[in-house]
């Protein structure tokens, strides 16, 4: 998957329910795949935003 330019690799976690997503140094989790995937869109979206001129 991915997002924008970066790729997202999601994967299930041995030491606790749900899924994991990892993507440009961000790590979200969900109760499944989908809900993992749309938290890292948010994620993203967060780290990548540029500062607002004044």
């Amino acid at each position: 998957m991915k997002i924008g330019k970066f790729n997202v690799k999601i994967f299930k976690m041995k030491n606790r329910r749900g899924y994991a997503a990892l993507c440009n140094d961000c790590l979200t989790e969900g109760a499944t795949k989908n809900e993992a995937y749309d938290r890292m869109v948010k994620a993203i979206h967060r780290v990548t935003k540029k500062p607002k001129k004044k």
